[in-house]
């Protein structure tokens, strides 16, 4: 038995030996200062038309080599293929990649290049595809540490014939590669600006990750070098400009604007190469901050305002209550639609009211609040979620909404419409759920309101309240638009179906927002729950016991709030602005206007529809995208999705106390030039140039 156990796991383990990975690496040439040797990332050559090769060096302490431009001492490798490059030997032509490399100072003299280990990818095209390679590699190398040594290395390598599997040395190359300098994209770097004033190079660089010791290197093809920058790192270490200044006096007709670049930056394992022009510079002047806003204007705005908010995808789910009740009345009593309407109206009028009330307590108790804050607690997203799903099987037809049996038996059977409380609700849910978008004109009677005193405030929250319930009075002055429509009939429960469907969706995205704030694993778990919900309300149709059915209800809305809460205790990681934009930092803009940059800054939130609406905008033109994110514009994003005194702080300062929020500062325009709240690509463009003293394009 114990003999039958040996055979089996021996067999096992030469099954293994037969597929694990095999070494293929020319012999190491050993020398006091280098270990030098060539290696394949594969076995053999297989059928592609080129080999996987690396020239890996080892240093000895203290010994460097250098980079293709090595600064202004030193010489790169030199490789001569000659004697591969023949019939036995296979080999058609090879080109050498270099890694990120470092800086290195002696004597006063600054060069690039490598310490310790380094390999060199090689990628080595096939004279004939399927034949063994035997490669001859003749190796010049100079090794530099207070003195420099030239050193020639004789390397051999011979891959044969047969199927292409990774050797032992293919992780080695794969490592080598990834250090190679990338696009924007991989290596999280983007060049935002270059400037130059005839004697030095300014180049600003923003970083998706905080920079770690980040160094620039220059080639050109005049062979000028440049001396080791001066770095300033700031926006909390996300941007770094770089100082360059020429190691000598430039040659004669030989000037640093219009010369072709070659820029690579590096920032720890990250690093980024980038072709480039040098351009220009130009500077510009001087401006004056806006007028306070008047009461009536702001009582036109915040009717003007409430009435778009109608428009806006946040009142969505109320509006799929509301075209239902419209069409539920199709054929039916004028007085009937009027009441209804009337009484959503009363509902709305109400909600705001209460708002205009509850923001006077909190003025007076020290406090502000922002509008469409509320969304920025978790708890409060998901009792909506949770109204929402429930709001939903109800239009699918899962359940009834009915109101309590004892108010039904006690109310005045001549005067009582079990209806008209329904309607009032849905009034106040239109303005709950109407806080997180922020229409046109809105953001600015907000802001006048919150900035003054008890008397304001009501008086814009009521106009608030008028301008949104204009189409509901429209409605009860000319009931007719509603009875003239078709009679409820079969159709209106596909419509049903469809508008169940809308308040779904609406409910998924805020557990998208949810995510945002507890993490995507904590919103899973309530979005499970709220599923959990539908197929109980679905089970109730059939024979399970509907006291069940019950108690697994209560159990899945205490598990989505309970889950939501622990998920709303944990530490919240700081928001990571999209690569394009740096983070937020009142202290850096403060800076960046003292130096006479732009800057534009944009403050948004997962729960802004608006704002989301906007990014789109600025996502759709080309020449915007260029303007914001490729050029000397500084672009900064704060993120409000959950709370942070420091934004709000911010958005008080001019008033605000909604989102979205939009500012551009410049040389001429110190103070700032506020944005609308909806966006354009022609008033963003109209203000960068503002604010940087340009004349308007025609």
């Amino acid at each position: 038995m114990i003999r039958n156990l040996l055979i089996a796991s021996l067999f096992i383990l030469s099954l293994g030996a037969s597929h694990a990975a095999t070494a293929l690496s020319g012999a190491w040439q050993n020398d006091q200062t280098a270990n030098v040797r060539l290696i394949s990332a594969t076995n053999a050559v297989g059928q592609d038309t080129s080999l996987s090769l690396g020239l890996e060096i080892q240093l000895a302490d203290g010994w460097h080599t250098y980079w293709r431009s090595p600064g202004m001492a030193g010489l790169p490798p030199q490789l001569d293929w000659t004697n591969s490059q023949t019939d036995a030997g296979n080999l058609l032509d090879t080109t050498l990649f270099y890694p990120a490399p470092k800086r290195y100072t002696a004597y006063g003299l600054e060069t690039i290049g490598y310490a310790g280990h380094v390999v060199f990818p090689i990628d080595a095209k096939l004279r004939k595809v399927g034949q063994a390679v035997n490669l001859d590699l003749a190796l010049n190398l100079l090794v530099c540490s207070s003195i420099c040594v030239p050193k020639h290395f004789a390397l051999t390598l011979n891959v044969p014939e047969g199927q292409a599997t990774p050797s032992t040395e293919a992780d080695l190359i794969k490592i080598a590669k990834s250090q190679m300098p990338g696009d924007a994209e991989t290596s999280g770097l983007l060049v935002k600006s270059i400037k130059n004033d005839g004697e030095n190079l300014f180049i600003t660089v923003e970083s998706r990750e905080a920079l770690d010791n980040p160094d620039l290197f220059i080639e050109n093809a005049s062979n000028i070098s440049f001396a080791a920058p001066v770095v300033k790192i700031s926006h909390a270490g996300h941007r770094a400009e770089f100082k360059l200044k020429p190691a000598d006096t430039l040659p004669e007709n030989t000037k640093l604007e219009g010369m072709p670049i070659t820029l690579t930056i590096t920032s720890g394992a990250h690093a980024l190469e980038q072709r480039v022009t040098t351009p220009t510079a130009s500077a510009p002047d001087l401006q004056t901050p806006a007028t306070p806003l008047p009461l009536r204007l702001a009582i036109l705005f915040a009717l003007i305002g409430g009435f778009i908010l109608n428009l806006m995808p946040c009142v969505l789910p109320v509006l799929s209550i509301k075209i239902l009740s419209v069409v539920s009345h199709g054929g039916g009593d004028k007085a009937t639609v009027r009441r209804s309407f009337l009484t959503t109206a009363a509902g709305i009028l109400f909600s705001f009211l209460a708002l205009a009330a509850m923001t006077i307590a909190l003025k007076y108790f020290g406090m502000t609040l922002g509008w469409g804050v509320q969304f920025q607690q978790p708890v409060f997203l998901v009792c909506l979620v949770i109204l929402l799903t429930f709001f939903a099987a109800n239009m699918w037809g899962l359940f009834e909404i009915n109101p309590p049996a004892w108010l039904a038996d006690n109310a005045n059977k001549a005067t009582y419409h079990p209806k008209l409380a329904g309607d009032f609700v849905t009034g106040a849910f239109a303005t709950l759920l109407a806080t997180p978008c922020t229409a046109p004109f809105l953001g600015t009677a907000i802001g006048f309101a919150l900035a003054s005193g008890p008397a304001n405030i009501l008086i814009i929250f009521a106009a608030l309240g008028f301008g949104m319930i204009i189409p509901y009075l429209a409605i009860a002055l000319f009931p007719s638009l509603a009875t003239k429509m078709p009679k409820p009939g079969a159709w209106m429960i596909k419509l049903r179906i469809i508008l169940g469907c809308a308040l779904a969706l609406t409910a998924l995205w805020l557990l998208m927002v949810l995510g945002a704030q507890i993490t995507s694993r904590f919103a899973a778990f309530v979005g499970l729950a709220m599923l959990g919900v539908v197929l109980l309300l679905a089970l109730k149709r059939t024979s399970v016991s509907k006291r069940l059915v019950h108690i697994g209800l209560v159990v899945m809305t205490v598990v989505a709030i309970a889950v939501t809460f622990s998920g709303s205790m944990i530490p919240r990681a700081p928001a990571i602005a999209d690569m394009l934009w740096l983070p937020f930092s009142g202290q850096a803009i403060a800076a960046d206007i003292d130096e006479g940059k732009t800057v534009f800054v944009d403050v948004t939130a997962d729960w802004c529809l608006t704002c989301k609406a906007n990014k789109q905008i600025i996502k759709s033109d080309e020449a915007l995208q260029q303007r914001l994110f490729h050029s000397d514009i500084i672009a900064m994003q704060a993120d409000w999705t959950n709370p942070d005194p420091i934004i709000e702080r911010f958005l008080q300062k001019y008033g605000r106390y909604g989102i979205p929020f939009n500012i551009v500062y410049g040389p001429a325009a110190p103070q700032g030039i506020v944005l609308p709240e909806l966006l354009s690509p022609s008033l963003v463009i109209e203000a960068l140039d503002k604010a940087q003293g340009r004349q308007p394009q025609p």
